[in-house]
């Protein structure tokens, strides 16, 4: 009942928050956000799964207790955790503290509100990484929207009400899409699933459980379900064309919200895919390989692209959040261990750096009150730690070795470039790869112009050395950047472990 236990305190932690005065808001938050850390760590310790939860793995720390029935199945609470899983729920629980520490200087509006709603987040979060229902994923999936536009919708930037919107609108669309996929894919498998739990579906499919439907042959209902699905989740990643509300709720939302946005939220759709769409359904994502790859090169080179014209160092980041979901996009749909694998460690790994990214970002800004390129040079001069570290962080997306970006690229390319569930994988690979160079163009060119050279900001602020509350999350994700790069079988082992089931799917049907 551990799981239960990380999931119950984030929630009651969230409740405690509320209904505490705002000026202990933020140290209650940041005091009581170490629980389910310290809860994941431990976890981490005693994890004894081995496998893929979904294709007959041994799942750790597993619950499942009925709950209620729909539609002549049984839903359960049904929890557990594998060595895709784990990863992300560490992620989670180690971003959310960072976070609500960074929240200390921007937010100074309903603080009470404001802490117990990204614990609130944060606990639905945990509910989705480790629910193995469908019935209970689906509750927590859609629970998070809530926390996420309110948070944008009240303490965002000038437009927070538009971004609010779109992000609410767009993803909630999404959902829907996604689960009329999924449901079709349930009421097609007639009698041979008694439940909503995702192991007994994924092997009804994989027995040949679907049947015909509506006289809808079973093959052409589960590539409408795939498609259904990959579209939905394909918003929340989000890669091209679905990207459009990414950069809006990132420019509108504060610091400590784009972190969790960029190193959590995003997740959510690669870890669905790969969920849902790579591992219940490999036949129909093997043959459509070439457009999704094709897809995720896209995702490469044009969110890149896009980051290069961006003026706004949010915005960059934001861009650039597109290009790195590509990559893990072409891990997934190569269909080999390093792929997969690579694609998954890749989540943590742009996890940790886009919210080093975002934070920093952010540090610069409460001390400038402007984010445009154009409109400061020099800040090395009055924040040397803060820009130190922030250069470090670019470095980290750029690739540098030893770091952890460095590595979940160089899984993916490893496991892409000879994958042979993929035609042409040297070609999309290389063109892949192409896109470091425009990333390095565009983050190079973005700290020649604000940090570097004689310092010029027109502002009637004091520019000066940020507070230590600012710095220290910055500091602690750096470190776990480098720790991760320089070792990354802390979490690759388990994660390829939790791959390879994937994998022989396609190598066995295919």
């Amino acid at each position: 009942m551990i799981v239960e236990a990380l999931i119950a305190v984030a929630f009651a932690s969230a409740l405690l928050v509320m209904l505490s005065p705002n000026e202990w808001a933020g140290r209650l938050a940041f005091a009581l956000s170490l629980i389910p850390f310290l809860g994941s760590l431990y976890l981490w310790s005693g994890f004894d799964g081995s496998g893929n939860a979904l294709t007959g793995g041994e799942i750790a720390y597993q619950t499942q207790i009925e709950w209620l029935e729909v539609g002549g199945r049984s839903v359960s609470w049904f929890v557990g955790l594998d060595g895709i899983s784990l990863p992300l729920v560490v992620l989670t629980t180690f971003l959310v503290p960072l976070a609500i520490l960074s929240a200390w200087t921007p937010i100074d509006l309903r603080q009470s509100q404001f802490y117990g709603l990204m614990l609130f987040m944060e606990a639905n979060l945990l509910g989705v990484f480790t629910a193995l229902d469908f019935f209970l994923w689906f509750v927590f999936w859609e629970a998070v929207l809530v926390p996420m536009y309110f948070l944008i919708g009240i303490w965002g930037g000038p437009r927070r009400k538009y971004a609010a919107i779109k992000f609410f609108v767009y993803t909630n669309a999404a959902s829907l899409l996604m689960f009329i996929g999924f449901m079709s894919l349930v009421f097609a498998l007639g009698d041979s699933v008694s439940s909503f739990a995702l192991p007994e579906i994924t092997a009804a499919i994989a027995n040949g459980g679907l049947e015909t439907w509506f006289g809808i042959s079973p093959g052409r209902i589960a590539m409408v379900a795939f498609l259904a699905m990959f579209l939905g989740f394909a918003v929340k990643v989000p890669i091209v064309p679905f990207h459009t509300w990414l950069p809006d709720a990132h420019v509108e939302a504060p610091t400590p919200v784009s972190v969790l946005l960029a190193g959590v939220l995003l997740k959510m759709g690669t870890y669905a895919l790969l969920r849902f769409n790579f591992t219940m359904l490999p036949e129909q994502a093997s043959a459509l390989a070439i457009p999704i790859a094709a897809i995720a090169v896209i995702s490469v080179i044009y969110g890149a692209m896009l980051a290069l014209a961006q003026k706004d160092l949010k915005r960059i980041v934001a861009y650039s959040s597109v290009s790195s979901m590509g990559y893990v996009i072409l891990g997934l749909i190569v269909f080999t261990e390093y792929g997969v694998g690579g694609a998954t460690f890749q989540m943590v790994a742009h996890g940790l750096i886009s919210g080093l990214m975002f934070m920093a970002v952010g540090v610069v800004y409460n001390a400038t009150h402007t984010r445009m390129v154009g409109d400061m040079a020099g800040m090395a001069d009055r924040m040397p730690v803060t820009v130190g570290i922030l250069v470090a962080g670019a470095f980290g997306y750029m690739g540098l070795p030893l770091m952890a970006g460095f590595a979940g690229e160089f899984f993916i390319f490893v496991g892409s470039f000879s994958a042979p569930a993929l035609p042409y994988a040297p070609l999309f690979t290389a063109l892949a790869m192409f896109g470091i160079v425009i990333v390095a163009g565009y983050l190079l060119s973005a700290m020649q112009s604000t940090l570097f050279g004689p310092f010029e900001l027109a502002t009637d602020y004091d520019v000066g050395p940020a507070p230590f509350h600012d710095v220290a999350p910055l500091a602690v994700l750096l470190v776990a950047i480098i720790v991760l790069g320089v070792a990354p079988d802390i979490f690759f082992e388990m994660i390829r472990d939790a791959a390879v089931p994937v994998v022989e799917g396609v190598s066995v049907d295919g």
